[in-house]
């Protein structure tokens, strides 16, 4: 029997989505469905909510958890991996007080900044334990990542764990179409190119019937920067840099040095920014949860729509070898040209049943490419860091970061990364 084996299975509402896609693909039935997670209540609250799907859709995958990992990986043909290590309770919580201790302020701080820099340093050993036992009882398996930080955690499976990985972030899907919609444009029959890195990758072309929609796209942009709105720091980008950049303004407020300054606190208004957002998220998600619970959980009459996530749509054209063609997350092996090989870049790829094979790029316009360097400096010295347990590279890695730098001095970023290192204790390994 095939396995998909899904790591961070107490995160039910995701599993939900991907392995109830799953479950409403006809080239997967008959695969098992492997579950884990360290949390073993939560686990088998998704194992529930799964049989309960599996009763409802009439779908002949089997549903199984596993609380050894070694076992619920062994001899699978897919991984998915939707961990988070540390928690809303304690780690986010130290990602966003200690900061705001120094004045620095966050929005989101899953990717860039101090608190991608430390949600990476938790996160890269409890992933290169997954390649350790991949490599041993499933060594051929494909790899799906969703875990953030995205670039990083995707380079370093790929570059120091040795296993097919693809990394996988819902913005490139969503975001022309949201786009579109808050501008008042039809989305049929569109076409667009879209690369650079997660969370900052850029809508380089965006056309329909040969016509290129920028000037019209930037026209009704302004207009809408004249009250204040959602995505305010995104139309600014894309007035000043010329296009429009595929992640959320609340994450690319604190991707860039221009938004959140404690010597223009008026920016913060102007640009409409959720300082504290995904604790704030994090928060209302765990109360969510206590009464959604009983809803998804053991509702025999649980059903699902086949959702936009990529996963299932890769099993099915890997199974079938009928293509597919989706925004993915691998190494730069000469794909965008003037970003660094030691990078890990979102770019259109083909799947099918060779794989992942990822599209040439070339050239991003050179501000664009700029823009992505400054956040690839920060994600390749994270990794630095991480690969070599040198203290030295976690300042260098906080130094480089743009907002970080735009805020402090290197006296006080080295005197931050040290409270972090202490707060954080056993969640990380040694530095020395």
């Amino acid at each position: 029997m095939s396995k998909i084996t899904f790591l961070g299975a107490g995160s039910t509402v995701f599993a939900k989505s991907v392995l109830g896609d799953c479950m409403l693909t006809p080239a997967l039935q008959g695969f098992e469905l492997a579950l884990f997670d360290i949390d073993h209540e939560r686990l088998r609250d998704s194992e529930n909510m799964l049989n309960n799907l599996k009763a409802t859709t009439g779908s002949s995958c089997e549903v199984k958890a596993y609380t050894d990992r070694k076992d619920a990986l062994r001899g699978a043909k897919y991984v998915v991996n939707a961990i988070q290590v540390g928690g809303y309770d304690p780690c986010t919580i130290t990602d966003f007080e200690i900061p705001k201790k120094y004045g620095l302020r966050q929005t989101i701080a899953d990717t860039l900044g101090i608190g991608g820099i430390f949600r990476n340093l938790r996160t890269i050993p409890v992933m290169l334990d997954f390649a350790r036992d991949i490599q041993e009882v499933c060594p051929d398996a494909w790899f799906l990542n969703y875990t953030n930080p995205m670039a990083v955690l995707t380079n370093v499976m790929t570059t120091y764990g040795g296993v097919k990985t693809v990394g996988l972030c819902h913005s490139v899907q969503v975001c022309m179409p949201h786009l579109f919609k808050d501008l008042g444009l039809e989305t049929e029959g569109v076409q667009t190119k879209i690369a650079g890195i997660n969370h900052m990758a850029w809508l380089l072309e965006v056309t329909k019937d040969g016509v290129d929609l920028y000037p019209e796209i930037k026209r009704r942009a302004a207009e809408r920067q004249k009250e204040k709105h959602h995505d305010m720091v995104r139309y600014e980008l894309m007035l000043k840099f010329g296009y429009y950049v595929t992640e959320s303004s609340e994450h690319n407020a604190e991707y860039h040095p221009y938004f959140i300054k404690r010597a223009y606190p008026e920016l913060i208004e102007r640009y409409n920014i959720p300082l504290d957002e995904y604790p704030r998220r994090c928060v209302n998600q765990i109360e969510r949860w206590k009464t959604m619970r009983e809803d998804m959980v053991h509702n025999k009459a649980l059903t699902h729509e086949r959702s936009h996530e990529y996963a299932s749509y890769i099993f099915e054209a890997m199974e079938t070898n009928v293509p597919f063609k989706i925004g993915g997350n691998v190494m730069n092996t000469g794909l965008i040209t003037n970003l660094p090989s030691e990078a890990c870049v979102e770019v259109p790829c083909l799947v099918d049943r060779s794989g992942v094979t990822p599209t040439y790029v070339g050239n991003l316009p050179p501000q664009l490419a700029a823009l992505n360097r400054t956040n690839i400096n920060t994600q390749l010295l994270t990794i630095e860091a991480a690969m070599t347990r040198k203290r030295e590279h976690i300042y260098h890695a906080a130094m480089l970061d743009p907002h970080t730098a735009a805020e402090l001095s290197i006296d006080d970023i080295i005197a931050l990364c040290d409270d972090m290192i202490e707060a954080h204790g056993d969640w990380l390994p040694k530095y020395r």
